[in-house]
């Protein structure tokens, strides 16, 4: 009789076999990159990356202050989404609620971390661009070469969630030789079945005919409930609001036009870095299946798909944002692969 293990689905192996290395993540404390602990207040500081007459904002964090002739620490670059700018993406703090800020951890794991405001968001220059996702890939053009002027690496991991991860994934694709290890958080690949895609496409007209739309603070209260309450703090979605609508209630429309109507911008083929997925159990954007297609067309033999339990949309927000950490910390950090 034939077993009927051998009849599960793609999905329930995709799901099953890669949620249990992500739950062990979690249980084990995180070491260091630099196999010592971080101590004492980090260090952190501002630069500008030039694109054309485009000035972009870039922030940057770390244990202790470069010092010249030291080894260089690995770099990960973290690119926003949609809707809210880097530094409050990646660096938001949340008095009383915890440790949310993805530059602290990493900074303290032995990381060089960086993230960037694209063009029309948050404090870089404000244009007449919709910033579509082409755009966000010039901009990491620019800003990886301000971070291998400054920190002499030449390759960099890369973190993008949502859009983010589109514009990461296109970057990959157009500079192979600057991305050591990429990770994409709620990546979209062809939108194919998606909730969020298909409540968002009846704005398609609105998004083809307007550079911008509205970002409210009841917009920025729905990333935390829209997918299943429950799986973030709402009290973030306030100190989020509260930080980015400092840069206004309006943002760039380049994105959400590009995720109703364009989609695939991301040719897996011409990724050549290792690549983590990493979708919510709950996330209403990235479907299982949109992922898989991606996935299985990856040409290096050095890549993950984990489903986050309890998770939605934003792995950056959820409550269960340590296995998020855990399981990017465990990838970046992998030895390098003999070569088959």
């Amino acid at each position: 009789m034939k077993s009927k293990n051998r009849f599960l689905s793609r999905r329930s192996v995709v799901t099953g076999a890669l949620l249990a290395p992500s739950m062990a993540l979690a249980k084990s404390p995180s070491k260091p990159a630099t196999g010592k602990p971080a101590a004492g207040k980090l260090w952190s500081n501002e630069y500008w990356a030039q694109k054309g007459d485009v000035k972009l904002y870039m922030f940057r964090k770390r244990a202790t202050a470069p010092r010249a002739g030291e080894a260089a620490l690995p770099v990960l670059l973290l690119v926003h989404g949609s809707s809210n700018s880097g530094r409050v993406s990646f660096d938001l703090a949340t008095p009383g609620r915890g440790e949310y800020s993805v530059m602290n951890e990493f900074s303290r794991l032995g990381f060089d971390t960086w993230t960037l405001d694209h063009e029309n968001y948050g404090r870089s220059s404000q244009t007449q661009s919709n910033s579509d996702i082409a755009s966000g890939v010039e901009d990491l053009k620019v800003a990886v070469e301000l971070i291998a002027r400054e920190t002499g690496q030449q390759r960099v991991h890369v973190f993008g969630e949502s859009s983010g991860a589109i514009r990461a994934g296109a970057y990959a694709a157009a500079r192979p030789e600057r991305v050591d290890r990429l990770v994409l958080g709620a990546f979209t690949y062809k939108g194919d079945n998606s909730p969020t895609l298909t409540e968002r496409a009846k704005g398609l007209e609105f998004y083809r005919t307007h550079n911008r739309r509205l970002r409210d603070r009841a917009m920025i209260r729905s990333i935390f409930t829209r997918d299943k309450a429950g799986t973030s703090d709402p009290a973030v979605g306030e100190f989020l609001a509260d930080e980015e609508l400092k840069f206004g209630d309006q943002v760039p429309t380049g994105t959400y036009l590009d995720m109703t109507s364009n989609l695939p911008l991301v040719d897996p083929v011409k990724v050549q870095a290792p690549v983590l997925l990493l979708r919510g159990e709950y996330d209403g954007i990235a479907t299982v299946d949109d992922l898989t297609d991606f996935f299985k067309r990856l040409p290096n033999g050095d890549r993950q798909f984990i489903i986050l339990p309890g998770m939605a949309h934003s792995v950056v927000f959820g409550l269960n944002r340590q296995v998020f950490w855990h399981a990017m910390h465990a990838f970046l950090t992998m030895p390098k692969l003999a070569k088959g």
